[in-house]
């Protein structure tokens, strides 16, 4: 059975039930995350007992951001759309990913969800699976900035890239990249009187990157290229704090599956799926070790 025979044979009222959207789950599982980076937030820029410790902690947690904006572009998270909107919108500055771009880079990527020419989250990885150097340059997360600063700068200049945006999104991407770049010379601008923000974002943010190019390796990689969902994403089983930092997106197959079913439906999802999973992973580390024995 593919993904198709799956959903085919899914009941509408089932359908129903996953899809409904939760105010109350998205807005706790935003106040715990954000929690706790209010309290890393507060022992760095305290300079409390152990904070070089926590430095790096508060980083992975912070770029794993990166699953919330993710799931924002889906409109799934939060009960209304305006809120998902402005999470995205916030989360997108906090990690130079502008949200009006990066959702129709995203919804590209599940309509040809590694498909080579098609899907634009295959650029970023092109050899990275399989070769050391590349491998490792990835890792680092340096790619993934000066990528991103790129982007930013061409929708400043008002020259957005990719047939994956439609015009009419245009004068929303320019717009956004430019209330982004003032955002940015005045975070810089305050460095001058408090480092502050280079302590608890801007260092952080570089720290905790390469725990993200890791985990988001596992979504894909080593997967065929072909069109079935059931055959071309991975489904990674790993403990509740991770999966609550990825706001469950460790459950990935059953959401390029059912992207519309919000983030707290997808256990659910994947207690239905499981015997359709072709690529599971017991783990983060166990899909690192293999991918580093095929290097």
């Amino acid at each position: 059975m593919d993904h198709k025979d799956f959903l085919s044979r899914l009941p509408p009222a089932e359908l129903n039930r996953l899809n409904r959207r939760s105010g109350r789950a998205g807005l706790w599982h935003l106040a715990g995350h954000l929690g706790l980076l209010v309290v890393g937030a507060f022992w760095i820029g305290q300079g409390l007992p152990l904070w070089q410790i926590i430095l790096p902690v508060h980083g992975v947690i912070l770029v794993f951001l990166f699953t919330l904006e993710h799931e924002t572009t889906h409109r799934t998270p939060f009960a209304q759309d305006w809120q998902s909107d402005w999470v995205g919108r916030a989360c997108g500055v906090l990690l130079l990913l502008p949200f009006e771009w990066f959702r129709y880079f995203h919804l590209a990527h599940h309509r040809h969800t590694n498909v080579e020419g098609k899907d634009p989250e295959l650029d970023g990885y092109r050899g990275h699976l399989d070769q050391w150097r590349p491998f490792l340059w990835h890792v680092t997360g340096l790619p993934y900035w000066w990528g991103m600063a790129r982007v930013l700068v061409r929708n400043v200049a008002g020259r957005p890239i990719g047939d994956y945006l439609p015009p009419r999104a245009h004068g929303r991407i320019i717009r956004e990249a430019r209330v982004m770049l003032v955002v940015y010379i005045a975070a810089l601008a305050s460095l001058s009187v408090s480092p502050l923000l280079f302590w608890i974002w801007l260092f952080p943010a570089f720290l905790g990157q390469p725990a993200l190019r890791l985990y988001l390796m596992a979504e894909h990689g080593r997967c065929p290229k072909v069109a079935d969902m059931f055959d071309n994403t991975r489904t990674t089983y790993t403990n509740r704090v991770l999966r609550f930092l990825a706001w469950n997106m460790p459950y990935h197959t059953e959401h390029h599956v059912l992207p519309s079913v919000p983030f707290h439906n997808l256990p659910a999802v994947n207690r239905m799926m499981k015997d359709h999973l072709q690529h599971e992973s017991p783990g983060y580390a166990a899909f690192t070790r293999e991918t580093l024995r095929q290097l």
